[in-house]
């Protein structure tokens, strides 16, 4: 009966045990706690570039100015490009001559003159009938020779086929041009106007603008140097988004999630800058050798991107900062869930020992 009160009371102790370790104030300090990263501040920045090979007029921007997008940032000498684009609107005002006259077809005063030439043709037709007849009357009784004859007729047929030269001019110069030289005219016309809209895009590409709202990162060419697609003009450094590229180690992986709130420390400010955990790589690697952690370069990290709010832009690309995320909340989720399970599991081997006790 002893032995069995022992164990009973035994039982009981480390019951009371597992419910002072769970609401003990130590755990719950011990349950506080933070990740540490370190990083460096990261942007993106564009290269800018002329789309055309020209010698730059004017630089309107120097390291360090704050541009709007959209702004004109240089120019580039547009003397040349503009005396093209004059040669290209004037031969589309040629070729639209040419089309407008093709569609409306030949000035009456033409028609007119092709009538007259058939009606000629036809007086011509009518003088060669009335000689043949009276050849062909002559020639029996000796009048006419028979040369007179054959020369009768081959002007009758002289004069019907001019009749029918005449009178095929006149269905042109009624009916107009061909539908193809019109067609063709037309597509001549429209590839012009094709160039012209060419040089007008190159005209607008001679001034070097802002994409983004940014600040000018490095001025690399000067005005009068010959500019390029391949040669870079300005840095721009875009301001929006700004973050920090840390590295998580492995183990730490679980306890962060995307959305978390972060307090960005820089050594140059006292005051920390708000931050959120925008990125987190799927994918592991080592640890890069710029990155200054105390854990072991050969561990497994995963990339981090943590976003700042930083509107005065105070930090500034590769600034190394550091990165403290709070972690309380998940943590304490998960320990209360794993802290209930233990507890039931408990509860389980307490009836069943109590329940053998009273068997026995």
């Amino acid at each position: 009966m002893n032995k069995r009160k022992m164990l009973l009371i035994l039982l009981i102790f480390c019951v009371g045990l597992v419910f002072w370790w769970y609401f003990s104030p130590s755990r719950i300090m011990e349950d506080t706690s933070e990740i540490t990263l370190y990083g460096q501040i990261d942007l993106r920045t564009v290269q800018l570039t002329f789309s055309e090979q020209e010698y730059i007029e004017e630089m309107y921007v120097d390291e360090g100015d704050v541009v709007q997008s959209g702004q004109v940032l240089a120019v580039l000498k547009k003397d040349r490009l503009a005396a093209q684009y004059k040669e290209a609107v004037a031969r589309v005002d040629a070729q639209r001559k040419v089309v407008q006259r093709l569609t409306t077809g030949l000035r009456p005063q033409e028609v007119l003159q092709a009538r007259a030439k058939v009606n000629a043709a036809q007086i011509r037709l009518k003088n060669a009938n009335s000689l043949l007849r009276r050849v062909k009357t002559t020639t029996p009784s000796g009048a006419s020779t028979r040369k007179s004859l054959d020369d009768a007729v081959t002007a009758v047929d002289l004069a019907r086929a001019e009749l029918a030269i005449e009178k095929n001019g006149l269905s042109l110069a009624e009916e107009g041009y061909r539908k193809e030289n019109i067609a063709e005219a037309e597509a001549t016309l429209k590839g012009l106007q094709a160039a012209v809209e060419l040089l007008q895009v190159r005209m607008g590409e001679l001034q070097l603008t802002a994409p983004v709202d940014g600040i000018i990162q490095n001025r690399i060419s000067e005005a009068g140097e010959l500019a390029s697609p391949a040669r870079v003009a300005f840095t721009l450094a875009v301001t929006e988004p700004k973050w920090v590229r840390a590295y998580l180690p492995e183990p730490e992986l679980g306890c962060v999630s995307e959305g978390m709130i972060a307090a960005v420390y820089s050594d140059s400010f006292a005051e920390p800058f708000e931050g959120w955990v925008g990125f987190i790589s799927p994918q592991a690697e080592f640890t890069p050798k710029r990155v200054e952690t105390a854990e072991l370069r050969t561990q497994l990290v995963y990339e981090v991107r943590v976003w700042v709010d930083d509107p005065d832009n105070k930090l500034k690309l590769g600034m190394p900062v550091t990165v403290k995320l709070d972690t309380t909340a998940s943590k304490n989720i998960n320990s209360d869930l794993e802290n209930i399970s233990e507890l039931n599991r408990e509860k389980d081997r307490f009836a069943n020992l109590s329940s053998d006790l009273r068997k026995q």
